[in-house]
């Protein structure tokens, strides 16, 4: 009896300390990352194929980081440093003297990708798409390989763009489509479709950082990474997108049809929208932190119930 005793109270005490020792597993975001050339870490995304774009922070997080940016150029003339100050300006909205900032590392250091790439990304915020274009091909040329292949569809949404919104089309955008049936159809084999998705989604993912609603480019795309996620059985995902296709202004009768394919269950709706807002209401905390933090306090809460369950039979004595 003793030993029957022993080993339960054994066994509640290792499921405690297993699960608050869990907790930074749980915790891990595994989604994209960029670090600074200073260390530190602009962003951090969750890993998902729902294009909420990248939490930057606030403004006097991102005018602390140009301080250590500019700080570190000084002290070690490392023209990466230059190139991190010109992706915050564009962070910031400073479309014009990221240009400028850009031109400058042009002149001291020709062809690097991420001066082409950025710049790219610069002139179309500015709305000369004609420019970014330019700018955007050269990167290419530089570097095909960068951003999962994917920036074929930059080019692509850049062309539209030049040419009128009548391009503004899934065939235009990304080279095929997926029906015009209530349940969506692709000619893509499945890993097609998933090389695809996680072209379309990173493209969206940048693009939803800096263009707000309504876009009719965005919402175009974001209504084809749905297809896709749900003709890969990812259908919480292609709910989402599909959700957010709206958000940006596509008004495609179809969309409504293909929203009503899926309806999660009402508890996992309701922890979908919690997540939701937790990744779009964190700003100026990194999200992996502040999810730590919570899942700490719910692991300690959690403990706390079970060790009050079992209290008399880890302490005889407690009353």
């Amino acid at each position: 009896m003793f030993a029957f005793e022993f080993s339960m109270k054994k066994s509640i005490l290792t499921l405690i300390f297993c699960f608050l020792f869990s907790v930074p597993v749980f915790a891990c975001l595994n989604g994209d990352t960029r670090l600074l050339t200073n260390g530190e870490r602009l962003f951090e995304d969750f890993d998902s194929y729902v294009s909420y774009g990248h939490n930057f922070g606030g403004d006097e997080r991102l005018k602390a980081l140009m301080k250590s940016l500019e700080k570190g150029y000084n002290e070690t003339k490392n023209i990466d440093y230059l190139s991190d100050q010109g992706y915050i300006l564009i962070v910031q909205g400073k479309y014009q003297e990221a240009v400028d900032l850009y031109k400058r590392i042009e002149s001291i250091a020709p062809g690097r990708y991420s001066t082409a790439s950025n710049m790219g990304t610069a002139y179309e915020l500015l709305g000369n798409n004609k420019e970014a274009l330019f700018w955007i091909k050269k990167s290419v040329e530089i570097s095909s390989k960068s951003h999962f292949y994917s920036e074929w569809i930059h080019i692509n949404i850049l062309k539209a763009k030049i040419k009128g919104e009548k391009y503004f089309t899934s065939q235009h955008l990304i080279q095929t489509d997926f029906g015009n049936d209530d349940l969506p159809k692709s000619i893509l084999k499945t890993g097609d479709l998933e090389r695809l998705r996680q072209q379309l989604y990173y493209q969206l993912n940048e693009r939803v950082s800096f263009v707000m609603p309504e876009d009719k480019v965005v919402a175009q795309l974001l209504f084809d990474l749905g297809n896709i996620c749900y003709l890969l059985g990812d259908k919480d995902d292609a709910l989402e997108n599909f959700e957010k296709a709206k958000e940006y202004g596509f008004d495609d009768p179809i969309v409504k049809k293909r929203m009503k394919l899926y309806s999660p269950p009402i508890l996992d709706r309701t922890e979908k929208k919690v997540i939701k807002e937790l990744k779009v209401q964190t700003k100026s905390v990194m999200r992996s932190e502040l999810i730590k933090l919570i899942v700490s306090v719910l692991a300690f809460v959690f403990s706390g119930v079970l060790i009050y369950s079992f209290r008399k039979n880890i302490f005889p004595n407690f009353k």
